[in-house]
């Protein structure tokens, strides 16, 4: 369903009546919220995060990468991000802010918390070591390599464990914003969140190699690879956790549209600032636009057949 046109039964027909649902809600007390829809945001939220380990399952699993394919659909998760964000998010977001700003408050509250949004996410990409970023592009193929091959590509031995846990640390400040943006977007419109949980979830797969690859090398532990790569992701469900326990009390129509803006932002961030770069990495330019663009053109029409 189009978030700002039609209605379907348990789906809400406008931000303005939601939000308003909402307050009256607060009010009573959060008990009465539709649990369905936080459960459900709160699921969604966990198989994002959690596919970090089906990215370590596969570097142990499969023998090759096959990295047409994988920039192919980093390149549609940002599509996909990307559309949903100037299309159908900050519409909302500025829909939801008019009625209690005015035009040109609304307007402005909705460009600055979208520029909030994307300064939250480029703090938090700052506060990562360069050299610890968890999207610097890993291949299966590295897991052939020998020890001493695999160390001399990165230099040097000690610093392979070290390089592991600060991937998994750098990983996991990454997607604690993934996890707000995933959450909110599906408590407040589930299909929107479903379309967003899958397409952070294609980009976490290969974020779980970069996890895995060091981690075994310095250990030769598979499992205790596997377990950090998993583990990493579980800061999706804890960012959603901690949006949802810090906002519930505050929660009003011009929270909903403020946090709906900045959500826009975190996610347009990370398509430009680490989608797009890494799909890059794994393949050719044309197949990281090609991708793009069938992301943009899929959530195009899941929008308009819900109109």
């Amino acid at each position: 369903m189009n978030l700002r046109t039609g209605s379907s039964a348990g789906s809400f027909a406008s931000p303005g009546s939601w939000v308003n649902n909402c307050q009256t809600r607060r009010d009573e007390g959060w008990e009465d919220i539709n649990v369905h829809n936080v459960l459900l945001a709160f699921a969604l939220t966990l198989f994002a995060g959690l596919s970090t380990g089906i990215g370590s399952a596969l570097a142990f699993l499969v023998k090759r990468s096959n990295n047409r394919f994988l920039a192919v659909s980093m390149g549609f998760s940002a599509g996909v991000m990307i559309y949903v964000s100037f299309v159908e998010i900050l519409p909302v977001a500025q829909d939801a802010l008019t009625p209690q700003w005015g035009n040109a408050g609304g307007a402005w509250g909705t460009m600055l918390a979208f520029f909030g949004g994307i300064a939250l996410a480029a703090v938090i990409d700052k506060l990562v070591p360069e050299g610890e970023n968890p999207h610097e592009a890993h291949t299966i193929e590295e897991l052939s390599m020998t020890a001493d091959e695999h160390a001399l590509k990165h230099h040097d031995m000690s610093k392979l464990h070290r390089t592991g846990i600060f991937t998994a640390l750098a990983l996991a400040i990454h997607n604690f914003p993934e996890g707000m943006a995933t959450f909110t977007a599906a408590l407040i419109e589930p299909k929107l969140g479903t379309a967003i949980a899958v397409a952070i979830a294609i980009h976490n797969i290969p974020e779980g190699i970069s996890v895995s690859v060091p981690i075994f090398y310095a250990t030769g532990d598979r499992k205790k690879a596997f377990v950090y790569s998993l583990l990493s992701g579980f800061a999706e469900p804890l960012g959603a956790l901690v949006g949802f326990l810090l906002l519930t009390p505050f929660f009003s129509p011009a929270v909903f549209g403020i946090l709906f803006a900045a959500v826009a932002g975190i996610m347009v961030f990370i398509s430009f600032d680490e989608l797009l770069p890494t799909a890059e990495q794994y393949g050719e330019h044309h197949l990281c636009i090609y991708g793009l663009i069938s992301g943009m053109a899929v959530m195009g029409v899941s929008l308009l057949l819900f109109l």
